[in-house]
């Protein structure tokens, strides 16, 4: 494996030193002409090659026109891969060398070249002639199949020594992975270990983790690196890692950019952030003072602190985004979303809002608080939370019920705890009795009954209501105070026992009786009182005497 390794390299090293371009620039002389430094420079390129730089101005062309009316004579001779190097030549005219093929002129050198160069004028067109035909050479090589060929085996090998590092690193990291899980299965073993108390108890293997990232990124590097050089042999693959690396640069040169031009707006937002951020902590403070008690504002009850407080927060907040808005890039991917975000709240929040407000209007009304037994519309139960959006009720048969704030608003509530503590919450069986059965007897017998129902508050005393004579039965009220609101079925379930009993024992039925019978119009329901004479009967008297039963 060392020796395949060692192979590779070797390999890879003699192919990216023989496929290197090699060219043979001027390179001026610095210390003959201190003004290269500030002069306005051009480069004259063939075939993706640079071939010199040209600093001086040839009468009204500047360097740049010089350079690209250069590279254009260069491409337009190259109609062929046939070029004769005798045809090349150099022309003196009027102080100017001019290089030539087949006497159509490529290139002019001015004195101001060769001073720029600090060279002598002929010198410099020998050594500018020189350059055009190497590249002229080399670019006719680079069609001939030999080349490709080369290329081809350059682009093989380079491949093949990408496959083997990529083989090397993933075998490497397997056998780092088998030592990584016998040596964290045997820290978890150790008792006395530190590092055991640091792993996550319910995670797999930490540092297999560890090393799977390791190794994706260690990948990445090595085709990041790796990508330039595969494809530099091959002409159509040589420019794609370059437009690849400027697709990749070129976002982070941007980002790069406009971070450090919102450095001064980060810092303003920061200022801002940390301003917001100690106001807040000092109300909460203070709602926690009120809360506790421990601080009182005169008509400011100590529930509404937290609400409150979540309302000056959301103001405060509202605040602080309008200030930190401006500091914020002003582009128009900031925009649109902005305006979609404010779009989507504006279709989406109708009832969120309604529920809202009705949350506030809640809060500051007081209808009722955290643990009261209420009943909101068909639904008793406890409440259990409240916020500003919904209300949650636990049931006494332990369901949890959450009502919209909206439609606590828009529908009746009532509330058993508010009043119970000091003036007591009335609960109200009722039983309904047939006509035959005397009033006081009912009500001694109901009054009984309270009185016999454990738990029940003394402070009042209990009473009876006749609601209604029906047709056919009179109901009855029984009314007894109780300040455990939270107990009322409880106390409802008793009462209707103790009711029972105290009926049963005096041997009158609670029924509600219907009539289906005819009558003469003699007898009555109404009860006899005790030494009440019998009303006269005289026809039933005679009828007595006639039949002799009397």
């Amino acid at each position: 494996m060392r020796k395949a390794v060692i192979l590779i390299a070797l390999l890879t090293f003699f192919v990216q030193a023989f496929s290197q371009t090699e060219r043979s620039d001027s390179i001026p002389n610095s210390a003959a002409n201190k003004n290269l430094q500030k002069a306005e420079v051009a480069y004259v390129v063939f075939k993706s090659d640079t071939l010199f730089p040209v600093y001086a101005n040839l009468g009204p062309y500047t360097p740049a026109e010089r350079a690209a009316t250069i590279s254009e004579r260069l491409e337009m001779i190259m109609t062929d891969n046939q070029i004769d190097e005798n045809l090349f030549a150099i022309t003196e005219k009027n102080n100017y060398s001019i290089i030539s093929y087949d006497k159509y002129p490529l290139a002019s050198v001015s004195e101001a070249d060769a001073i720029f160069f600090g060279k002598a004028r002929k010198d410099l067109a020998n050594e500018f002639l020189l350059v055009v035909k190497d590249s002229y050479e080399k670019a006719i090589s680079k069609n001939r199949l030999s080349y490709w060929l080369l290329m081809a085996l350059y682009t093989i090998l380079a491949l093949g020594g990408l496959i083997l590092i990529i083989f090397l690193i993933n075998k490497f990291f397997k056998t780092i992975n088998i030592k990584l899980e016998h040596y964290e299965k045997g820290l978890k073993q150790k008792r006395k270990s530190f590092f055991k108390y640091l792993l996550p108890s319910n995670s797999g293997n930490i540092f297999l983790l560890i090393s799977k990232v390791v190794k994706f990124v260690l990948l990445l590097l090595v085709l990041f690196l790796y990508l330039p050089f595969l494809f530099s042999f091959l002409p159509w693959t040589r420019d794609l890692a370059n437009e690849f690396y400027g697709l990749l640069a070129n976002p982070v040169k941007k980002i790069a950019n406009d971070f450090v031009s919102f450095v001064p707006n980060l810092f303003s937002i920061f200022v801002i952030i940390i301003i917001t951020r100690y106001l807040l902590k000092i109300m909460s403070v203070v709602v926690r003072e009120l809360e506790t008690g421990k601080l009182r504002i005169k008509g400011f009850h100590s529930d509404w602190a937290k609400p409150t407080f979540n309302l000056v927060k959301i103001v405060i907040y509202i605040i602080t985004a309008v200030f930190i808005v401006q500091y914020l890039p002003s582009s128009k991917a900031f925009q649109g979303v902005s305006i979609f975000v404010g779009v989507i709240f504006t279709l989406g929040s109708t009832s969120a809002i309604a529920n809202i407000v009705a949350g506030i209007v809640i809060t500051y009304m007081r209808p009722f608080q955290i643990g009261d037994r209420v009943k909101i519309g068909d639904t008793m139960g406890d409440i259990v939370e409240k916020n500003l959006l919904v209300t949650r009720i636990k049931t006494i048969k332990n369901e949890d019920v959450t009502i919209p704030n909206a439609t606590i608003i828009n529908t009746h509530l009532w509330n058993y705890t508010k009043n119970a503590s000091q003036l007591g919450i009335i609960i109200h069986p009722t039983v309904t009795i047939g006509y035959d059965v005397p009033a006081d007897t009912v009500i001694k017998l109901l009054l009984d009954a309270a009185k016999n129902t454990k738990n029940l508050t003394r402070d009042f005393k209990p009473f009876v209501l006749q609601k209604s004579l029906s047709d056919f039965y009179v109901e009855y009220e029984l009314n007894v105070y109780t300040k455990q609101a939270g107990k009322m079925a409880h106390f409802y379930s008793e009462l209707n026992k103790s009711i029972l009993n105290e009926f049963n024992k005096a041997g009158v039925e609670i029924l509600s009786p219907h009539y289906s019978a005819f009558r003469d119009g003699n007898a009555t329901t109404i009860p006899q009182q005790k030494n009440d004479t019998p009303p006269s009967d005289p026809v039933g008297d005679v009828i007595k005497k006639a039949t002799g039963q009397k």
